[in-house]
């Protein structure tokens, strides 16, 4: 097929024209469709570049690199020339290139050096719908720049399936053009039960599967989807050993490898093939000639792992969307067949679309990106979709700790300036950095390592095994580091062989992950001028290199006999029990493990710990340090104490106690601890508590009135100035309480309180009852039967305005009825009480 009958080609007419007429456009086209390699080439080939270039942002760099080789080739040129590409490490273009495929981190960064974007004419944000991180910022900013200083900069956002209402408001007025795609009918088939992956891998299904469709006879190519080269390697091997696949030739296709590899995966060759695939072939890589995919439906993608503070990999089942995407290979050139490795409910199940990654990861490193750019105010940020303020404040904390921006006014330093340009991390930048400042480079980047990796070491192996592994890796009372570096040398030394990681419990697989993540960051430290030592460095400089990188995740453990740690940022956990620094009183965790019980009870473990030195501490976070006096209530002893503390961030390293402490302080914390039920005043009696009752109980009927009553902020005043001049509950706890109450009110005041709301009300038989006055409820008079005949009416106080409860008493003072109509109780009531009573008590007068 040419690719001028592409389906793309039917709109381009209207592109242009859309194109010409706005600055912003929206094209939705289907996988196939050619709009990733055809749609930069009209632009170009029609005028609306003039004489800069296209930038075509890819989420992936095996993409990006494919693409620009695909189209240099239609074009007739050298790759490098007029079409090029860059991604992290590798990269052609010249001064020639005017169609430039980059993945999205590059043009983001390249805004650093070049903020006008000079010479760019246009920016095309490919497959959008993945919605990267970097994608949505890079669209930002792009948006920022065009309604600034380059309003002459063309955007168009480009998809398979967009979400045109949330994009289109973002960037309106922007037309929204759609091209038809030329798809052909698959057929899709689920497997009949589940499959559990503990008992049978992915690969392993997906062998059988590719098995069943390779013996029913199939007129093309298969492509097989997996979720990380590992699992494609294993894939592989699995069908390289069926019969049914003679003939056929397998190839992989991910990122990490060679691009001549990945050449021969993606062009026509003479044989049959079967090509087994990350999610790079869903949507911007085309392979020609396939009509069937067996699908796993898993991806892996990055989320923000609160265990090591980090964005790590995971193995999830893709979307319903995605899954739709990778069944659509299936039916370019003609009707296919597509056989996903789960079920039909399991599908219903699955997630309508991907999670944009701006509410799933970390974003320290996309934040020091944006500071770098000047943005300052990352709330005020003009978000196509705003991530939540807890992402916003752990990513602002962490760079605090780290040292890349300035807490009090939000600047970047010169130290977060020089992170930014590590392609990693920022904790794993400040961690490089920090190791070639202790001679500990290489230690450093395998550290990182490590820690990125799955767990090395198999926690709580048998017996055996453990007095193995103590026996030969040793004691380390420092770091937990140390004996995993250990273990990692041993496996590596032993070619990660099973029966010798087994001897020591060593997860095999996980050692061997560490070894290109070893290289990766070694090489990023190369490319940033760091000298990588070649001794071994000592473990002091180690743990402080540990110290720098994770000092977000510095505790202290609250006494010797205890486990229990206080961390920054007022959090607690628990240090493991397994760890080898148990006995330090200071710590720096690498890893933060929270733990479900089965009682719903959330346990946080801090792992990976290193034991810290107090003094590192001043020398290596000299802002962070700071005395101040703290005066607290101490409960034990019952006094208000004044200590010198010293401190590291908001934790209290160490006390002593600093004097007498201030009197109106002391007041304020003892009268805190009253109000708490800390300490008890004895001579705070109901009677007290019935005097502000009647208080209150006036100034909600009358506020006419004017009085001043009693709510939780004023009894606090009133016991502030009956502690005033004490430190401990032994000063207070006979302090007479009613001279400071009767200075509440004035004399007229308090002649007011007695006539409104007295605490007796005199009766007809010459005696007088007690009212008793709640907070929430009516007056109340408690009354017996007898004392009450005569009394017609419902009495009532504050001048009629309050009626009152009438609890009326049998002779043995036990309530018999409750009224606020007494009128009624002696009409309706009383003469059926009267003849019940009356036998029971019949020495009593009755009425």
């Amino acid at each position: 097929m040419a690719p001028t009958d592409l389906p793309i080609y039917s709109i381009a007419d209207r592109l242009v024209e859309a194109c010409m007429a706005h600055a912003r456009v929206l094209l939705t086209a289907p996988t196939g469709s050619g709009k990733s390699t055809q749609v930069p080439q009209i632009l170009r080939d029609r005028g609306v570049l003039g004489d800069g270039s296209v930038a075509v942002l890819q989420p992936r760099r095996l993409a990006a690199r494919l693409l620009a080789t695909r189209v240099a080739e239609e074009r007739g040129g050298a790759l490098g020339d007029e079409v090029g590409y860059q991604v992290r490490l590798d990269g052609k273009t010249s001064a020639a290139t005017r169609i430039l495929y980059v993945t999205e981190g590059i043009l983001l960064r390249r805004l650093l050096t070049s903020p006008e974007l000079t010479g760019v004419s246009a920016i095309l944000f490919d497959e959008f719908h993945e919605r990267h991180v970097y994608g949505d910022i890079t669209l930002a900013r792009a948006r920022m720049l065009q309604e600034t200083i380059r309003p002459d900069l063309q955007l168009l956002v480009m998809s398979a399936t967009l979400d045109t209402h949330l994009v289109h408001d973002y960037l309106a007025p922007a037309p929204v053009l759609t091209a038809e795609g030329r798809q052909y009918p698959v057929t899709i088939d689920y497997l009949p039960r589940p499959v559990d992956p503990r008992r049978q891998p992915i690969w392993d299904t997906a062998a059988e599967a590719c098995d069943q469709l390779l013996r029913t006879g199939i007129d093309g190519d298969v492509l097989v989807f997996m979720p990380g080269a590992y699992e494609i390697m294993r894939t592989i091997d699995a069908i390289g050993d069926l019969a049914s696949a003679r003939g056929w030739t397998l190839l992989p296709l991910y990122g990490e490898l060679p691009p001549a590899e990945q050449d021969r995966a993606v062009r026509p060759g003479t044989r049959r093939k079967i090509v087994v695939a990350t999610n790079v072939a869903e949507t911007s890589i085309t392979i020609d000639g396939v009509v069937a995919v067996i699908d796993a439906g898993l991806a892996r993608v990055a989320r923000f792992d609160p265990h090591r503070g980090i964005n790590t990999l995971y193995i999830e089942p893709i979307s319903q969307a995605a899954a739709e995407q990778r069944t659509g290979r299936a039916g370019r050139t003609a009707p296919g067949r597509c056989v996903r490795l789960w079920t039909e409910a399991e599908h219903r199940g699955r997630a309508p679309q991907d999670v944009p990654e701006i509410r799933r990861i970390d974003l320290a490193e996309i934040f020091l990106l944006l500071q770098a750019q000047g943005v300052t105010d990352l709330r005020t940020f003009p978000w196509l979709e705003a991530p939540a303020e807890p992402a916003i404040v752990r990513a602002e904390h962490l760079l605090h700790d780290l040292g890349a921006v300035d807490a009090s006014t939000g600047q970047i330093t010169p130290l977060g300036q020089r992170m930014v340009s590590f392609p990693v991390h920022p904790r794993y930048a400040r961690m490089l950095m920090a190791g070639e400042t202790y001679g500990c480079t290489r230690e450093a980047a395998l550290i990182a390592a490590l820690t990125q990796a799955p767990p090395v070491l198999i926690r709580r192996p048998p017996k055996h095994v453990e007095t193995a592994r103590d026996d030969l890796l040793g004691e380390h009372a420092d770091s937990d580091f140390f004996r995993l570096i250990l273990a990692w040398r041993y496996a590596q030394q032993h070619g990660f062989r099973l029966d010798a990681c087994q001897r020591l419990g060593i997860h095999a697989g996980a050692a061997r992950q560490v070894t290109p993540l070893y290289e990766q960051f070694l090489r990023v430290a190369t490319e940033q001028g760091l000298t990588i030592n070649e001794r071994g460095a000592s473990q002091e400089s180690i743990r402080q290199c540990i110290l720098t990188a994770f000092i977000d995740q510095f505790a202290l453990r609250r006494d010797a006999g205890t486990l229990h740690c206080d961390l920054v940022h007022g959090r607690r956990g628990e240090l493991a029990r397994d760890s080898v620094v148990r006995r330090s009183r200071l710590i720096v965790a690498a890893e933060i493990d929270e733990v479900e019980h089965s009682q719903g009870e959330l346990q946080v473990l801090l792992r990976l710990a290193t034991a810290v030195e107090e003094s590192w501490l001043a020398s290596l976070f000299p802002a962070a340090c700071h005395e101040r006096v703290e005066v607290t209530f101490d409960a034990a002893s019952k006094r208000v104490v004044s200590k010198h503390c010293q401190c590291f961030r908001d934790l209290v390293l160490r006390t002593k106690l600093a004097g007498t402490p201030p009197a109106e302080t002391a007041a304020d914390l003892l009268a805190r601890a009253v109000l708490a039920g800390r300490i008890t005043l004895k001579q705070w009696t109901p009677a007290i508590e019935q005097w502000i009752c009647r208080l209150n109980t006036l100034v909600r009927c009358c506020p006419e009135l004017g009085l001043p009553g009693i709510a939780e902020a004023e009894r606090l005043l009133l016991l502030q100035q009956l502690c005033l001049g004490s430190v401990s509950a032994r000063d207070i706890e006979d302090q007479p309480v009613w001279p400071v109450l009767k200075h509440w009110l004035t004399p007229a005041q308090e002649a007011l309180l007695e006539a409104y709301v007295p605490e007796r009300v005199p009766l007809p038989s010459g005696r007088s009852a007690r009212v008793r006055y709640d907070a929430e409820t009516p007056p109340v008079l408690s009354a017996r039967i007898q004392d009450l005949y005569g009394l017609e009416h419902t009495p009532s106080i504050a001048l009629g305005q309050i009626a009152l409860v009438i609890e009326i008493l049998a002779p043995n003072q036990r309530p018999v009825q409750v009224t606020q109509d007494l009128t009624g109780f002696w009409r309706q009531t009383y003469p059926t009480l009267k003849k019940a009573l009356q036998k029971r008590y019949p020495k009593h007068e009755w009425r």
